[in-house]
């Protein structure tokens, strides 16, 4: 592989309320997709293969019936070894690595974009400029997928959400579901999106979870899911967007381009306590052709909410979004509770590391935004210490300074935006917490257990990103869990 470096069917329900659930009948094979680029012979320009290897799908697809295939990313060979070593054993693969040359969109026939990258990137400027085509994976896979699309997105839960819809149509389907394979990919996990598509059939079901980045490119192709999911939407990403109505609108575009039919409708599912969403649902149930449903934390059936074991008011929202979208499918109460003591939860969010002489300590590093940070200060009623700070993402913190001086004990602060989120605190009359400053991730973690007393919670959750001092917000949680590790070890010894 070289390497070159320089009357409508809609209607609104909620949860629990004892609504006559309507089954989805829409069958992949029927439904009917665009034109899919033709890729077969051509060279194939892959823009972004990035350090955490969201460029490698595409890649991979492409070289299977493509004549060449050129990854072109503006970071170095060192900086990308590690979604490299995913690309070793093709052959018609070239790497130009650090820095875009235009050259390469002059010879390309089609250019498939990382979303990752920049819609303001010079270099995609240049390709709109020469009219050279541009999709993405994920619209690749929309145009060739058979089988029917749940999309799952919002600013917080939605990969808790698309997991748990995925498992509860696996693990608790009746005797008489309508479909075949469960399968979950998108923006998470490792599961390679294009890397599905020979596997799927017209019977099956796909979960996804999906961005802000992802989800405009749609508009290119003029599809999207049969089912839609929106979680919830508060200010995120602000770096990219720049505002909150601009990072809104990213997002809707998975709704409105629902294939609308008054005898199979597209559904759509909102959260009763979003304010965004409730503005979606006025708008979008007047829409022939289009089931609009609701769902709420409260409504959860008793038997359900026992049987589910994450803590938190905000996981038992992602089990309201997931319960919504099964029962259309012929899921009942009854068999979804008993399935669900066997979903463990995704790592990174509230997930339980160790219990160190009565302290438990919990990694929520997936919680990069004040908001989702406060959702986590709220699962617990025990005293709790929480470790937040790291790289800005612009937002303010006003609300999450006003959680922590009234809900923790003790907020030990580090990385970029310590100094923010302390004068946040400290800003709440309120304030009953104890703030203290680390220098390094590590010293915060060894603060966080001295200042523990048994019966407290440590908590990293962090309404910030990762980058200042780590590659993502996993490495984060990684390094957290290892510290913990290492600490339950020397009390043990």
């Amino acid at each position: 592989m070289p390497t070159k470096t320089s009357d409508t069917a809609s209607s609104s329900a909620t949860i629990g309320r004892g609504q006559s659930s309507r089954r989805c009948r829409m069958q992949g094979s029927s439904l009917q997709r665009p034109w899919v680029p033709e890729i077969s012979g051509k060279k194939v320009l892959v823009i972004g293969l990035g350090r955490f290897g969201g460029g490698v799908d595409a890649v991979r697809f492409a070289a299977r019936t493509a004549a060449r295939v050129i990854v072109s990313d503006a970071a170095s060979a060192k900086t990308l070894e590690q979604s490299i070593a995913q690309l070793a054993d093709l052959k018609n693969v070239e790497l130009h690595l650090g820095q875009h040359d235009p050259d390469d969109i002059r010879t390309s026939d089609l250019i498939i974009v990382n979303p990752a990258v920049s819609e303001e990137s010079p270099f995609l400027a240049t390709a709109r400029s020469l009219g050279r085509p541009i999709t993405t994976a994920v619209n690749l896979f929309f145009q060739a997928c058979p089988a029917r699309i749940i999309a799952v997105t919002g600013s917080n839960g939605k990969s808790t959400t698309a997991a748990l819809t995925a498992y509860l149509l696996d693990n608790a389907r009746p005797l008489s579901a309508g479909y075949g394979n469960v399968w979950l990919s998108g923006n998470i996990g490792n599961v390679p999106l294009l890397g599905l598509l020979d596997r799927i059939g017209p019977e099956d079901l796909v979960v996804l979870e999906l961005s802000s980045f992802q989800i405009p490119y749609l508009q290119q192709i003029g599809i999207g899911p049969k089912v839609a999911v929106l979680t919830n939407l508060t200010p995120n990403h602000l770096d990219r967007h720049k505002t909150f109505q601009a990072y809104c609108q990213a997002k809707e575009h998975l709704f409105a381009l629902q294939p609308l039919d008054r005898h199979d409708p597209a559904i759509s599912v909102f959260n009763t306590h979003d304010q965004v969403g409730m503005e979606w649902l006025a708008r979008y149930s007047k829409q022939p052709g289009r089931l609009c449903l609701t769902f709420a934390a409260e409504e959860i059936p008793s038997q359900v909410r026992q049987a589910f074991g994450l803590p938190g008011r905000a996981n038992l929202e992602n089990l309201a979004a997931a319960m919504t979208v099964v029962r259309q499918f012929g899921l009942t109460d009854g068999p979804v509770a008993a399935a669900l003591p066997g979903f463990r939860g995704l790592p990174h969010r509230l997930e339980l590391v160790a219990t160190i002489n009565g302290v438990r300590y919990y990694n929520d590093s997936i919680a990069t935004t004040p908001e989702s940070a406060i959702a986590a200060l709220e699962a617990f009623e025990q005293p709790r210490i929480i470790i937040a700070g790291g790289s800005d993402k612009g937002l303010s913190y006003q609300d999450f300074g006003k959680a922590v001086a009234t809900k923790a004990k003790v907020a030990v602060l580090v990385g970029a935006t310590a100094d923010r989120i302390a004068k946040a605190i400290t800003a709440c009359p309120e304030n009953k917490a104890r703030i203290i400053r680390a220098e390094t991730f590590e010293q915060a973690v060894q603060i966080a257990h001295q200042c523990a007393c048994p019966g407290d919670v440590v908590l990293l959750s962090p309404a910030s990103a990762s980058f200042d001092m780590f590659t993502n917000f996993q490495q984060r949680g990684m390094e957290f869990a290892r510290l913990v590790q290492q600490i339950a070890r020397q009390v043990g010894s």
